[in-house]
């Protein structure tokens, strides 16, 4: 039941943040290369992570502390995967602190990404476009029935699913007209 330790090595690294030499010595001798996958892929498997602890110590909105918190998950998860894809889900489908500056949206955005990560993209865009950070950050929160915002619309098509020349201006203003109403209400 040995796997080649540097094959593991290289899946860690790409499916997570990589592992300590004990870590993958343990996986290695310990697992097949397919059960190591296997427990990648369905992270419910493992315990989540108890972040009780930095909760405690690190409250607030401040952005630099959701980052903090953000970080502590990814090296201390035994779901690797889920955070991978949650960064990687971040980095496809962006929104900054500096428009929003309400730093715990963009912690609850994460989270959003961390439970949908390893589902299907239908999934993905539904709960994209229902996240308090991203209609923000494409003003959807200003789209309504009287006075359509195309913002969000243009950017579900061209760059968040179909991509440019494979659909029209009367589709951006049908996915436009449909994401009306879609909102939230302001944080305290």
């Amino acid at each position: 039941m040995k796997s080649d330790r540097a094959l593991v090595a290289h899946l860690m690294r790409r499916a997570g943040f990589g592992a300590t030499p004990a870590e993958l010595d343990a996986l290695s001798s310990e697992h097949t290369y397919e059960e190591i996958v296997d427990g990648l892929v369905n992270p419910e498997r493992f315990p989540e992570l108890d972040v009780t602890l930095i909760d405690r110590y690190y409250g607030g909105e401040p952005v630099a502390v959701h980052v903090g918190k953000w970080l502590y998950r990814m090296v201390n998860t035994q779901r690797p995967l889920e955070e991978k894809m949650s960064l990687f889900l971040h980095h496809i489908f962006p929104v900054a602190w500096g428009k929003s500056e309400h730093g715990p949206s963009l912690y609850s955005e994460i989270a959003m990404f961390r439970s949908v990560g390893l589902t299907d993209m239908k999934t993905i865009l539904l709960e994209l476009s229902r996240d308090p950070a991203m209609l923000f950050w494409l003003d959807n929160n200003e789209n309504h029935k009287d006075e359509i915002n195309e913002n969000y619309g243009r950017e579900l098509l061209e760059l968040f699913s179909m991509g440019v020349g494979n659909y029209t201006e009367d589709d951006i203003k049908a996915a436009s007209r449909a994401f009306t109403g879609w909102t939230f209400r302001q944080p305290l």
